[in-house]
């Protein structure tokens, strides 16, 4: 009973991760753990880079390097993806295993997780058929003790005939034994390479057996009911009935707060960038510089992206750490639990709710994110549906034509709870057109079984607020900022001129426009509105700064100020509930920004399949608005 391994030098030839020596005595090290184990954090801690540490498995698809050194010697770490097994049935698992077994490592430290030591076990074991180099880690000794846990290192260590050493790797200066262990370590050579197990339902048996017996000398439990507080929220909120509830109401709760805060925060980053443009205006007029000058600068670049950023930054400097809050909790792969049954319903697999998840941040994310599905149709699925929940870039606008058009004469409080309650509705029926969609490909160009995967549900952590503002502001809300910011600068000065430029006494952007209206009639829309989404492809961000921006006869933007200015320049341009409503229909469910675009092709390498992808979200968004319309006008 073992893996296959063989000895290949300094390198893993094979493998994604070539590791060079920076001189002779360097040492390379391979990380390895099962998912939310806290594997990246210690890699974090080690080597001082700052990597997203996610709360559901599989986030780690590649191998992340770094380098760290102690008083007597430099080392290599290579960080392999999260993984239950070395049995290579998924990617993660193939990565991970190739490398162990290139002969690339000088050591391997496997990090375990100290409040379900058993089921880390399984890992060890597997590795210590690979390499006799191996260091055991047992991460997170802390909650374990908050549990009632306790675990004899020096009984493990006999049992397993390894070094074992126990930290808290979010804790500062935990990691010293870890590092101790590794400078102690001698590199033996490996053991030459066995044939794989006839049969592997044995092989998991024998780990499983062993497992249990050195966990039942080496483990203790000091106080009853360890476990029943998780399992008793468990029951709630990945229930049948009643983790569907929870979910909406999470989720509503948090576009509530969201809408509420951003409100307030929108108006008074207005009024600062409206000073900011007083003062530009005044320095480029003493400057001497042209009319035509100042309006591609000021009425053209600076509003535009004035506008991206007012509307953009508050809803996203409030939802992403929220949202992080609860992904740093444990609370996502409770999401992918309750959806699992839904996917498999759906001829898909359970890991699609992960990336479904992933896409509320980008789009783009959620489809790299796919990556974690093993089986090819099954990622094409997921990838080719990423796109019917909304990305960071859509929500502003979302929430936007809501707070107009649809919370009535209420104000503050009340009408941010009816925005959130709609905004929530939209979400829900952006999931059912991704359980739809999928349904229907999966009878149609991408037939077959559903297959099954393993879903860790991570015990319930206290969040670690600091990391996570700064990984919600910096990853996350700057980021995502920043790359709509370089679309919006050249956008808005291309825009500027399309506006200022004309024929016959009509702007190039009314020609457009008139072009397209009859067609966006059906739909329930205008031309300027279809025409704004059609511009807005390179970024969603983008969109309402050219839909002003077209309804302007002078081709610029008005000053910036509070949604009632925009809503009475959207009701003197023919807007009605059904008009926006129908234009929050397309916002949800229309083609992927050309970033998303760019990442399917690259991700799938087909053309046949990205062109796919633009078209599912673009026929399923116009039969909806057009069927929305059609409704709507029975009741006018």
């Amino acid at each position: 009973m073992g893996l296959t391994h063989r000895s290949t030098g300094s390198r893993a030839a094979e493998t994604s991760a070539v590791i060079e020596r920076q001189n002779p005595d360097e040492r390379i090290v391979a990380l390895a753990g099962n998912p939310n184990v806290g594997k990246s954090t210690v890699f974090n801690a080690l080597t001082g880079m700052h990597q997203h540490t996610g709360n559901w498995p599989g986030k780690t698809v590649t191998n992340a390097q770094g380098r760290f050194h102690t008083r007597r010697r430099r080392y290599a770490l290579v960080d392999l993806p999260g993984t239950y097994s070395l049995m290579a049935h998924s990617e993660e698992e193939r990565v991970a295993r190739d490398f162990l077994c290139s002969g690339a490592a000088d050591a391997v430290v496997v990090v375990c997780d100290a409040t379900c030591l058993q089921r880390s076990l399984h890992l060890v074991l597997q590795t210590l058929e690979l390499t006799p180099n191996v260091i055991v880690c047992v991460n997170l000794m802390d909650e374990a003790a908050r549990k009632g846990i306790s675990i004899d290192l020096a009984v493990l260590s006999a049992r397993l005939g390894v070094p074992v050493v126990g930290c808290a790797a979010r804790e500062k200066g935990s990691l010293s034994a870890l590092t101790d262990a590794l400078d102690a370590l001698e590199p033996k050579p490996l053991p030459d390479a066995r044939p794989e197990p006839t049969a592997e339902e044995t092989a998991v048996v024998a780990w499983a057996h062993r497992a249990e017996a050195i966990c039942a000398d080496a483990v203790r439990q000091t106080q009853a009911g360890y476990g029943a507080r998780d399992r008793r929220i468990d029951r709630v909120l990945t229930g049948r009935v009643t983790g569907y509830g929870v979910m909406l109401l999470l989720l509503a709760g948090l576009l509530w707060l969201t809408i509420s805060g951003a409100n307030v925060l929108s108006d008074a980053l207005s009024a600062a960038l409206f000073w900011v443009q007083e003062w530009l205006s005044a320095l480029l007029v003493s400057a001497g510089a042209p009319a035509w000058l100042q309006g591609a600068l000021i009425d053209g670049v600076y509003r535009v992206l004035s506008w991206v950023v007012s509307v953009m930054l508050p809803p996203m400097a409030i939802f992403f750490p929220l949202f992080t809050l609860l992904e740093d909790a444990g609370y996502l792969p409770r999401v992918a639990y309750a959806l699992d049954k839904p996917f498999q319903r759906c001829d898909a697999c359970g890991k699609q709710a992960l990336t479904m998840c992933m896409g509320f941040g980008c789009n783009a994310a959620g489809v790299v994110g796919c990556r974690i599905i093993d089986s090819e149709r099954e990622r094409l699925l997921a990838m080719l549906t990423n796109c019917f929940v909304p990305c960071n870039g859509r929500f502003p606008v979302l929430i936007a034509l809501l707070t107009m058009f649809f919370t009535g004469s209420a104000v503050g409080a009340a009408a941010s709870l009816r925005a959130a309650l709609l905004l929530t509705g939209l979400i829900v029926l952006g999931i059912a057109v991704t359980f739809g969609v999928t349904k229907l490909l999966s009878r149609t160009v991408l037939r077959g079984v559903p297959s099954s995967f393993t879903l860790e549900l991570p015990p319930y952590r206290r969040p670690q607020w600091g990391q996570v503002l700064v990984r919600s502001v910096l990853d996350r809300t700057l980021f995502v900022l920043g790359r709509a910011a370089a679309v919006a600068a050249p956008a808005g000065l291309i825009l500027w001129a399309l506006a200022n430029a004309t024929i016959g006494g009509e702007s190039l952007l009314s020609y457009c426009a008139a072009f397209l209206d009859p067609f966006a009639r059906l739909m329930g829309l205008d031309g300027v509105i279809l025409l704004a989404f059609i511009l807005g492809l390179p970024a969603n961000e983008i969109v309402l700064p050219i839909l002003l921006m077209a309804y302007l006869s002078q081709g610029t933007l008005p000053e910036l100020g509070t949604l009632d200015s925009l809503r009475e320049i959207l009701l003197a341009n023919g807007w009605t509930w059904v008009t926006a409503g129908s234009a929050a229909l397309f916002t949800l469910l229309h083609w992927p920004c050309s970033t998303t675009v760019i990442t399917i092709r690259r991700e799938t390498g087909s053309r046949k399949w990205t062109a796919l992808a633009v078209l599912l979200p673009t026929v399923t968004g116009v039969l909806a608005c057009m069927l929305f319309n059609a409704v709507s006008h029975l009741f006018l």
